[in-house]
């Protein structure tokens, strides 16, 4: 009976991937929700893998997940999410992936509204878990900051009372920090160097980051394929969790220094003209303050952006992108294009456009050469096809 069970969540999340096309609704409809209900049927038939690592959060939790994968292969059979297939339809897809030779999985879990990653958790049944870190993104749904904080704390929450009641921390985050009380911590972060499980500073970003980090007093240096001093931290979780698994230290390293970034995130994209940073895959202030903070303070001649809106963040909406506007006058980039209706409604002087389809019509008239272009914005402005333009 499990085994029939098994199979038909299998269809049924396989059948929920077209209907959710033509319905425009979310993975919390039927047939997905169905197939959620029937996922731990199959995790049951199948065999749980030995270990489970969820990971979560606001910014870089996909860059995260797949930097402690690239880390976790140099020693392990392992199941990772593919993408951002991280809500209700994704995780249950990832988690059908699982066959008996699976020995970790790295589940990465996403949220917009309250109460999901609760709902997350009790699907993957993690035995560790990690946030990246909290910030302002999807306001509309969490209501607040604070809502923000309290969904992506349901991991935390959940470990608490299952798992291995441990989770891998940024110590440096003082709002992980007040939530993670009952918890053993696996710490890393930049400061307090003697305390931490694993520490790093960063080096010279000339654009790609470079950086240094240390357990237990040995020291290694790696030069990534990642773009922006940001990604620090996702580095060290990833090294943090390959420690307490027993990954050498060299290999670590390697797989660090291996991994090239994919889908609109963290990119350098040389073109025939110009030097393209493209990270257009998502954004919300903290995330778009990060990347303007990074691209300023690069190295290189002759700096351009292209931002578009920031997409569900409600009320705060207008205020969050007045912000990003008056961040860039300090900059004094050469050139500055905004894209979106709420970048429309902010106090600037700067070019505006929009939409992407009609900043690409003046691109295909007056390309501009010679400059570095950082390509930042919500995946829904649709900015990273002007990459052909550029």
């Amino acid at each position: 009976m499990g085994k029939l069970r098994f199979l038909f969540a299998l269809w049924m999340a396989k059948l929920s991937i077209p209907a959710l096309k033509i319905t425009h609704h979310n993975g919390t409809d039927f047939p997905g929700s169905l197939a959620v209900r029937l996922c731990p049927d199959f995790l049951r038939y199948m065999g749980k893998p030995k270990t489970i690592v969820a990971v979560t959060g606001t910014n870089g939790k996909t860059t995260t997940k797949e930097l402690i994968a690239a880390v976790l292969q140099k020693k392990y059979r392992i199941l990772y999410t593919l993408g951002n297939l991280n809500n209700h339809i994704g995780v249950p897809l990832t988690l059908l992936r699982l066959t008996p030779d699976d020995e970790l999985a790295v589940i990465e879990m996403g949220a917009n509204h309250p109460g999901e990653i609760k709902t997350l958790s009790a699907i993957v049944e993690p035995d560790y878990g990690i946030i990246t870190n909290v910030g302002k993104a999807h306001l509309e749904g969490f209501g607040s900051f604070e809502g923000v904080i309290k969904t992506k704390g349901e991991l935390y929450e959940h470990l608490r009372y299952g798992g291995e009641h441990t989770i891998f921390i940024d110590r440096d985050n003082e709002h992980l920090n007040k939530i993670s009380k009952g918890l053993t911590c696996i710490t890393y972060g930049t400061e307090d160097e003697a305390e931490l499980y694993v520490s790093g500073k960063a080096g010279i970003c000339a654009p790609f980051l470079t950086f240094e980090w240390r357990h237990e007093d040995r020291r290694h240096k790696v030069s990534t394929h990642l773009i922006g001093s940001y990604n620090l931290k996702n580095a060290l979780a990833a090294i943090a969790i390959g420690r307490f698994f027993n990954v050498s230290e060299e290999d670590i390293s390697k797989a660090l220094e291996e991994y090239i970034p994919h889908n609109n995130r963290s990119q350098l994209t040389p073109t025939a003209d110009n030097n393209l940073i493209v990270d257009a895959y998502n954004a919300n202030p903290t995330s778009m303050m990060a990347a303007l903070e990074n691209f300023r303070r690069m190295e290189v001649l002759h700096k351009m952006v292209i931002l578009g809106d920031m997409k569900e963040l409600g009320k705060s909406s207008h205020e969050e992108h007045q912000k990003i506007v008056s961040y860039i006058d300090e900059c004094k980039f050469e050139r500055v294009i905004l894209v979106g209706e709420e970048f429309g409604q902010a106090t600037s002087s700067y070019e505006h456009y929009q939409d992407a389809r009609q900043l690409s019509e003046v691109l295909k008239k007056s390309k501009p050469k010679g400059f570095y272009i950082l390509i930042k914005g919500s995946n829904s402005m649709k900015l990273a096809p002007l990459q052909e333009l550029l």
